[in-house]
């Protein structure tokens, strides 16, 4: 299975956003999967279910700071390159849907319990979300066949 349907499948099974895309990317960046989707369970639903940055693109800036992060302070080559590509990944995920924040994304505030509830009842993380999911697997698979 390609990471695509990787990331697709695992949003399925009720995973959050960052986890399906860190996740899926996993054995790619020698991760065991079972410990990225632990690492990406707080960023999702925009951190913590607080509407903030798309736990897609978050779980996505993940990645590409594994590939290209620098561990040394004098790597600025390394941080340069990581923040070169996480630019590139935002712009193109913002130019496909408008934002890079959950709550314009999905269209409700979901840091509130009321609002919450109605996405769940307007079926919009099963409706909306698996899209968002499929455009930064997308985009993360394009910027890193063509940067590795």
């Amino acid at each position: 299975m390609n990471r695509l349907a990787t990331a697709q499948a695992l949003f399925e099974q009720n995973f959050n956003c960052a986890q399906s895309i860190f996740s899926a990317f996993a054995n790619q960046i020698a991760i065991d999967p079972q410990i990225a989707l632990k690492i990406a369970t707080p960023f999702g639903a925009g951190m913590g279910r607080r509407g903030e940055t798309c736990g897609a693109v978050t779980g996505a800036l993940m990645v590409i700071g594994s590939f290209y992060g620098n561990t040394e302070a004098s790597d600025q080559d390394g941080k340069e390159k990581a923040y070169q590509l996480a630019r590139s990944f935002c712009e193109q995920f913002q130019s496909r849907n408008r934002s890079l924040v959950c709550r314009q994304l999905i269209g409700y505030d979901i840091s509130k319990e009321k609002e919450l509830n109605l996405a769940r009842s307007q079926r919009i993380f099963a409706d909306l979300c698996p899209g968002l999911v499929k455009d930064a697997a997308e985009i993360l698979e394009e910027l890193l066949s063509s940067n590795l």
